[in-house]
């Protein structure tokens, strides 16, 4: 379903149309009457599948969208931004996820009208990407037991019907019963890395891995990739670690290691383990190695809150007309 508004001005909003828990067409006139409240008009479309995510956000940057916006969680936002980063135009988000990490990293309202007030009055942030073998993402890439774990949840949710939830916790309980590991031969700053782990996690810059803000970043713009290896540990030794960090005692762990680069390759140890299956934001592909990890510095811009900024009186609503796409 697409709708055309009557303006000049070219704003495009791209919803997943399962973040409105069916309720799509009902989400979409809320975010148009939410826009035409500061006078935008919101050519809105709603995607099916991140095929149509990301066709929407091609199409909206090649016509020249002063802003294209993305709405659902952090797989949806990075299906628009790895489309609009590069481009002329701005990016916004109304994050209508369940945990919404990159907005709020960026401290942007999870109240819908907000977040719609946001991208009307805020300011550009130019802010940094990851890339890994050409694919970009905006908060972070991982291997090893996570990558395992989104999989395997996926088939219990098509298979059996569980809910998201209920599917990871049984997916988190098989990894950790299998436990594999990673020989991995990590490349940074001309020097060799060689690591035997159950997970490598890449972050578009630095995650805070200490105390009660662990996993979330102070800030997207230091153009720096960081980098977190576990290694020489088995079950329990992740237990330590957890452990480690909620008393803020993480960068002391003799089983962690924490580095911050541009530019990470990394390739497995056997040769016939050439394909690896690689998340990014959430979701997960196969790759071919060596993966190559770079830092895209001031890629993106984004509108985040402009501090001060209020609220204008209601306006007149412009009328807007509604087809299916």
């Amino acid at each position: 379903m697409t709708v055309k508004p009557e303006s000049s001005r070219h704003i495009a909003v791209i919803i997943n149309a399962h973040a409105g828990a069916g309720h799509a067409q009902e989400l979409a006139q809320r975010i148009i009457d939410g826009f035409q409240h500061y006078e935008i008009q919101a050519h809105v479309t709603l995607a099916e599948d991140g095929a149509q995510l990301i066709s929407a956000a091609e199409k909206a940057v090649q016509e020249g969208a002063e802003i294209v916006v993305a709405g659902g969680g952090d797989g949806s936002v990075n299906a628009v931004a790895s489309k609009v980063a590069g481009s002329r135009s701005a990016f916004g988000v109304l994050p209508l996820g369940t945990l919404n990490h990159f907005a709020k990293d960026l401290h942007i309202p999870l109240v819908l009208e907000d977040a719609i007030r946001t991208v009307a009055q805020g300011s550009p942030l130019a802010i940094d990407t990851g890339e890994v073998n050409g694919v970009l993402f905006i908060n972070n890439s991982s291997l090893g037991l996570y990558p395992d774990i989104v999989r395997d949840r996926e088939k219990q949710q098509s298979r059996l019907g569980r809910g998201k939830w209920l599917a990871f916790c049984w997916a988190a309980m098989e990894a950790l019963r299998r436990y594999p590991f990673l020989d991995v031969r990590l490349r940074i700053d001309n020097a060799e890395h060689h690591r035997r782990t159950p997970f490598v996690f890449i972050g578009n810059n630095e995650y805070l891995m200490d105390g009660l803000n662990i996993g979330t970043r102070k800030t997207l713009s230091a153009g720096k990739l960081s980098l977190y290896v576990c290694h020489r540990t088995g079950r329990l030794g992740l237990v330590r670690l957890a452990l480690h960090a909620l008393f803020g005692k993480l960068k002391e762990a003799r089983d962690f290691d924490i580095l911050s680069t541009t530019e990470i390759e990394i390739e497995t140890h056997l040769r016939r383990a050439k394909r690896l299956r690689v998340a990014t934001d959430g979701e997960v592909n196969i790759m071919q190695t060596p993966l190559r990890y770079r830092i895209n510095p001031a890629s993106l811009t984004v509108i985040v809150p402009n501090t001060g900024t209020t609220a204008p009186a209601p306006v007149n609503a412009t009328s807007t007309t509604t087809e299916e796409a």
